[in-house]
């Protein structure tokens, strides 16, 4: 095969993160109870449909390199944005606080869109979660969802890294909050003008400071999309989902081949929950980088980022035929 630079593969130009690529379609889905669902759309699929499903606080905007690398690739793309994030409007009245009743609410959700996406087209289908994406992509297939051809959990929220704080003394102060009708508050706070807490996120992230950029000019130039910190109902709903999945036997039922890439010093979700839990899945096979990458592995910087794509591609030209 010729090189991806010869002429028959002319070298294309520096994707532009700021940017929506051309011929893409944005949308809203409506769940069940009419709550509008941001969508994107990219690709022809003749190779397959993928559905990218984000974590906690993303928007589609910070996954656009990914879509187009795929829909370049022959998938048919759709993303979107969870309820209470992103474009799809908040469930509290305090605009950066990442907010959600229930997290059976995410699960209706990606269930009945995932039917909806589905029944789109035809050909092998996939889907990627990333972080709290990964968790609820895992949590549906374990609770019934049609599985796709293969699944790809990144970084998933299998466990939450509490840091210095042992577990136990996180759930005893949710708990504390929920008590004091504070379910719906931000469980910390962001300085949204603060240099210092700005780096000290973007090393939990990533180690690429320009793509990390890009997610800031894109909060500032569409301040609609901007969240902040997860409520303390979050808090406490990612606690008790995260430990009732670990121990559920539909893991076992979970049959479609699963691809799951983590980070062994992962500082939001935790690694060695993601190792018991691929432990579990009958067609697991996981890929634990090291200090190179941080959370966010597929807006790294190259050398991490471009592994991890390849990984995907190759797995997914495997698995989902």
């Amino acid at each position: 095969m010729p090189p991806m630079d010869s002429p028959l593969f002319p070298a294309s130009k520096p994707f532009d993160r700021r940017a929506w690529p051309m011929g893409g379609r944005l949308d809203f889905w409506h769940g069940q109870d009419g709550w509008p669902i941001r969508r994107y759309r990219l690709g022809e699929g003749t190779r397959g449909r993928l559905l990218i499903i984000n974590g906690r606080g993303d928007m589609i905007e910070k996954y656009l390199e990914l879509i187009d690398h795929m829909a370049r690739r022959g998938w048919a793309v759709t993303a979107f944005d969870w309820r209470g994030q992103g474009g799809s409007g908040r469930l509290t009245d305090d605009p950066l606080c990442g907010h959600i009743p229930d997290f059976a609410d995410y699960i209706a959700d990606l269930v009945d869109l995932a039917r909806d996406w589905r029944a789109e087209g035809e050909g092998p289908t996939a889907m990627l979660g990333h972080s709290m994406g990964g968790h609820m992509l895992l949590r549906a297939l374990a609770e019934g969802m049609a599985q796709p051809d293969a699944a790809v959990l990144v970084a998933p929220m299998l466990g939450l890294h509490s840091g210095p704080m042992p577990r136990w003394l996180a759930v005893a102060m949710t708990r504390m909050m929920l008590r004091r009708g504070l379910g719906d508050k931000r469980a910390w706070t962001q300085k949204e003008e603060s240099e210092r807490q700005r780096r000290i996120r973007q090393k939990r992230l990533t180690h690429d400071p320009e793509r990390y950029a890009d997610e800031l000019w894109w909060r500032d130039h569409s301040r609609e999309i901007a969240l902040g910190p997860p409520s303390w109902n979050w808090v406490s709903q990612a606690l008790e989902s995260t430990q009732a999945l670990e121990r559920s036997e539909g893991l076992a039922r979970v049959l479609c081949p699963v691809l799951i890439l983590a980070a062994q010093t992962d500082q939001l979700v935790s690694t060695p929950a993601i190792r018991r839990v691929a432990a579990r899945l009958p067609r697991a096979r996981l890929h634990v980088y090291g200090r190179e990458a941080a959370h966010e592995i597929l807006r790294e910087l190259d050398p991490v980022r471009l592994d991890a794509f390849a990984r995907i591609e190759n797995f997914l030209d495997e698995t989902a035929i």
